[in-house]
């Protein structure tokens, strides 16, 4: 009777059915149904899926997965009570959409079950204090404001000012620590998606990852489920023991699919015509992340929120912003200053960055950031253009030393042991010596990897102070 298959089991197994009364074809109302709740999953008569998102009296409004425009008149059948997606370390080194089919090409994807895809956070009973540092490979992240594994970190900015490339190189470092990512693609140009692929695939890094792929071509539904599913998958991999870092790009292209569906749903708008479960939509994905009593687990979450022109006061950026633990915000005056990363340094924070560091670190972190806020004043008194004092000319040659060797290309990536060899020389021969930074960046990607953390830098620090010093100053 019914040409799909699988439609026709579901209803010969007596699921609630119903017909569509009508469509705008994203958002879908059928008559019937009785016994669906909201985030029930239904398929219609032609194989394709909606999900639930309200329930009348006797109808339900449904949020179609597809761009097909259905006529009235169309059946539809209950298939899951509560939505659920594939999950596995079978997805791990795989390209899916937001359906959970594959996009790589290299066959079926192998799937150890299934997992709601919205669920309550573990409770504070469940979790533990975050004690490991989550190591980006980037100098002036992991000194300043360095990640931890399990902490929900917020990476702010324009367009165009290196988040994307930043994620890049922290996922790339991650190919040898054994943890696995979900960079969960969201409202992504097919070019922008294809790039970030390639670079995965000639890294090597695609082994360790699960790429969730929501593309502008595909529905708009799917570009509001992809950071839920994507958690749903890390979460998996969590309770199973292991580290998981899920990365949410972007989760404002993501708000703005709520927002479109909302307001076709004729839900009263708010602030910026969002709606008044904004906050809640990206607090409960966000909550997810954590570390776990049982079994030692950690799930990092880190959402990206784009900042036009540097706003970091809009509702998206100011309500993420609370949700997180910290925020590594990328400033667009810097990027066109050649910094890069472009960081913020006076506006980003790690808010639990800290409790990981070593004493060692965290007085090198201390001395970095008084020596750089040293550097701002005196570039603000070099602009007038007037003399300016000994000390003033030594915190400008300092800071400049500093940046130069925050400056990281997309693909170089500097371990910690590295990072701190460098920045520990640059203070070391702060007003004595001028140094040949790209050697002493040499020297130091050399000496870092051999060592261990607790070793003695103080000696290796001053040959690489001796081998990289091109003028002894007055």
């Amino acid at each position: 009777m019914f040409e799909n298959q699988a439609f026709a089991k579901l209803i010969a197994e007596g699921r609630p059915s119903g017909e569509i009364v009508a469509t705008n074809q994203l958002l879908i109302t059928v008559r019937g149904l009785e016994g669906v709740g909201i985030n029930s999953l239904v398929m219609f008569e032609n194989g394709d899926r909606g999900l639930v998102r309200a329930v009348h009296d006797q109808m339900a409004e449904i949020m179609s997965l597809s761009t097909t425009r259905l006529r009235l008149g169309t059946l539809a059948v209950m298939d899951q009570q509560v939505y659920q997606t594939a999950v596995g370390e079978g997805l791990v080194g795989r390209i899916i959409n937001v359906l959970g089919e594959p996009l790589d090409g290299k066959g079926p994807v192998s799937t150890s079950g299934f997992a709601p895809v919205f669920r309550a956070a573990p409770g504070i009973i469940e979790r533990q204090a975050l004690d490991t540092q989550l190591v980006t490979g980037t100098a002036i992240v992991d000194s300043l404001f360095p990640f931890v594994l399990g902490q929900r970190m917020a990476v702010l900015g324009d367009s165009k000012t290196g988040k994307s490339t930043f994620l890049r190189q922290l996922a790339n470092n991650q190919t040898h620590s054994g943890q696995v990512i979900v960079y969960v693609l969201v409202a992504k140009r097919q070019v922008d998606i294809d790039m970030l692929v390639a670079n995965f695939e000639e890294t090597g890094a695609i082994k360790n990852i699960i790429m969730v792929v929501a593309s502008t071509f595909e529905a708009l539904s799917l570009s509001y489920l992809a950071p839920y599913v994507g958690c749903a998958m890390a979460e998996y991999l969590w309770q199973q023991g292991k580290d998981v870092i899920a990365i949410y790009d972007d989760l404002s292209n993501h708000a703005k699919a709520h927002r479109e569906l909302s307001l076709l749903a004729e839900v009263s708008p708010g602030r910026d015509s969002y709606p008044g479960d904004m906050f809640y939509a990206h607090s409960s994905l966000l909550e997810r992340a954590g570390k776990l009593s049982e079994g030692g687990g950690t799930l990092s979450a880190l959402p990206v929120i784009l900042t036009p022109s540097d706003d970091i006061t809009a509702y998206l950026p100011t309500t993420v912003m609370s949700i997180t633990d910290g925020q590594v915000i990328f400033d667009l005056t810097n990027f066109r200053k050649g910094v890069r990363p472009a960081v913020n340094v006076g506006l980003s924070v790690s808010r639990v960055g800290g409790s990981v560091q070593t004493k060692a670190w965290k007085d090198l972190s201390s001395a970095l950031f008084k020596k750089l806020a040293d550097y701002r004043q005196a570039a603000e008194f070099a602009q007038f253009g007037s003399e300016l004092a000994p000390d003033t000319m030594a915190d400008l040659s300092l800071g400049k030393v500093i940046y130069e060797i925050y400056k990281q290309g997309p693909a170089e990536i500097y371990d910690l042991n590295s990072q701190y060899l460098m920045l520990a020389t640059a203070l070391a021969g702060a007003g004595k010596v001028t140094l040949n930074v790209p050697a002493l960046k040499k020297m130091a990607m050399e000496k870092g990897p051999s060592m261990k953390p607790d070793d003695d830098f103080a000696p290796v620090v001053q040959e690489l102070l001796k081998a990289s010093t091109v003028q002894v100053q007055a």
